[in-house]
This record gives structure tokens, sequence and C-alpha cells, in this order.
């Protein structure tokens, strides 16, 4: 057992719903232990400013239903240097913490194993981000949220959709991959969906088009993820390829962007979140440290920071094969 008194947990990188019901849980469970905690305002830079407020169990009151991340969360380029790191140590040794918590993606962990490495402060991460895109957890914090919100909007685009007899792309968040893009358009009943890790090939997104049409559908959906480049071309070009090719369809674009990150966070993320907050602070007490709280086959693990920064990913083959037969 490691001789943990206060811990700090903050926020890093971009938000994603289900950050506040983690820092609620990370809070709770050092009041249940009887452990210090201490909030860090705006990430590595509020830790370089010493930009520290305590925290006790009425102080997360009210929080577990929020989108965003009461702690505010930032990019910071000095922590980047060696220079940054110290200024941060020197501000975590004048408050005393032993070790702390921090709620982000694979920059926010980079960044936290550096500091590690450097000044051997102990840490354990919560994988929050949208995108799905750390290894080592089958779910991240955000992302369930971020799909119910895709594919309501969705719907709503198909009844416009409908209404005019037309033809859309919607660019949903995907950087690198597309899990966003392809549970969001397997539920919405999309009639094709492009992701990064598949390039279906510009003939093929005609031939379905073609079929759906023959079919007597009026009006169609095509979800993108906005790191799809299908033969190089992004979701505008692949409006303007499509308006060439099939004049028969009116073309219109939809990009979802940030709202996606926007909103109160769904019961399977705020449950996730509050599992993932006890086991960050169970594992430090435990002496453990450079961990990411995860959970696979709906049990919390623990995978190195290291595997978690460095692994991939991998896109549902079971998911594409359906969606292959829904659009068929």
């Amino acid at each position: 057992m490691a001789n943990i008194k206060k811990i700090a947990v903050f926020t890093s990188g971009g938000d994603s719903p289900g950050m506040n019901a983690a820092i609620r849980s990370v809070v709770r469970t050092c009041a249940y232990l009887r452990i210090v905690c201490v909030g860090i305002y705006r990430g590595y830079e509020g830790m370089i400013e010493g930009d520290f407020v305590s925290m006790n169990a009425r102080s997360v009151n009210n929080i577990i239903n929020k989108g965003g991340t009461i702690l505010k969360s930032a990019r910071s380029k000095e922590f980047r240097t060696k220079k940054g790191r110290e200024k941060a140590y020197e501000q975590l040794g004048f408050s005393m913490i032993d070790a702390f918590v921090v709620i982000g993606g694979d920059g926010s962990f980079t960044g936290a194993l550096q500091f590690n490495k450097e000044f051997n402060v102990p840490f354990i991460g919560i994988p929050g981000t949208i995108d799905n895109d750390i290894f080592g957890t089958r779910y991240t914090l955000g992302f369930d949220t971020a799909l119910n919100t895709a594919v309501e909007a969705i719907d709503k685009i198909r009844d416009t959709a409908s209404s005019h007899r037309r033809l859309f792309f919607v660019e949903v968040m995907g950087r690198d991959v597309g899990h966003i893009a392809l549970n969001s358009g397997l539920g919405a009943g999309a009639e094709e969906i492009l992701i990064p890790e598949e390039d279906l090939g510009l003939e093929r997104l005609l031939k379905s088009l073609k079929r759906s049409k023959a079919r007597g559908k009026t009006s169609s959906i095509v979800v993108v993820a906005e790191g799809d480049r299908t033969r190089g071309k992004n979701v505008y070009e692949l409006k303007e390829y499509v308006e060439k090719n099939l004049p028969i369809y009116d073309v219109r674009v939809c990009v979802l962007g940030h709202m996606q990150r926007g909103g109160a966070p769904s019961c399977y993320d705020r449950v996730l979140a509050s599992r993932m907050g006890v086991k960050a602070v169970e594992s430090l007490v435990e002496g453990k440290t450079n961990f990411m709280t995860g959970i696979i086959d709906n049990q919390i693990t623990l995978t190195p920071i290291s595997e978690a920064i460095k692994g991939k990913t991998k896109i549902d083959k079971e998911l594409i094969r359906i969606s292959d037969i829904m659009t068929t």
C-alpha cells in the first residue's frame, strides 16, 4: 500500500461527456478513503500555474448530469518543455500532492508518462475522448453519449432529406478511427458509411446510391467519419463528385462538428465514469502507477499507459459485415 495522503484530479485535452462524472467519482472516493483531494483547473497549464482548488464530497454535488468539465480543459505548450514540467513539479510539491488522476486522451497520457519518468509522481489515467480511439478499453468516456447525439441529429436530417428528396453527406467526428461513424450510421440506417479504416471506393459509393434510387428511394444518408479520405476526397469533394456523376441527386453536406462533444452524458457514460474513478483512486492507494483504467467484458481493468498510447483500436469487422447486409 502506498502512503497516499493527497490526490489531484484534472481534465486535459478535448472535453467529453462523462468527465464531470469521473471528477465526482474521484473526489468522493477520496472522501470515502479519507484522502485529501485537490482539483487542478485547466489541465497541465493549471498545474504549472498552481491553479488548484480543494474539493470534497459536497463540492461535486449536481455535476454528474453535466457535460463538459467543471475543472476546464486546455492544451499546454509550456508543459511540453522540461522547464514547464519542472514548474509543475514544484507546484505539486508546494501543495504536498502525492499523486494525480488525469482524465483525457493519448496526448494527456503521453504528458503524464513523461512527467512520471522525470519526477516519479504516481498517476492513473481515465480515458475521456468521444472518438473511442484509445487501446486498452472497449469504451472511452463520452463515446456512448456522442453516438446518441449523432444518431439523433441524423434522424432529424433524414426528415429534411425525405421532405426535399435529397442526398445528405453527414460528417461525424473520428479523425483517425471510424467508431462513431460506423455505429451511428448503422443505428440511423444510413445507406453508406465511410470510415478511415476501409476505403470503399467511389465506384462502390455510386453503385450503392444508384441501387437505392432504383429501389424507389427518394432520399439517402451517407455517414462520413471526418478522417475518411475515400480516394483522397473530403466530404465536400465527395459531394461534388456525386453531383457530377449522379445529377439525379440534390446533394447537401452537414458537418455535426463539436455538438457531438456537448450535452448531458448518457446513463452508460455516467456509470462508466463512476466505476473508472473509483478504480483510479483505489489503484493509487494500492501503489499502482502509470496505468489507464478501462472496461473490457464489462470488467474495469488496468492497462499500462505505454501500451494504451502505442496500441491501436480495431474497428469491429462484424459491424461492417452487418452494415453491408443492411445496405443491400
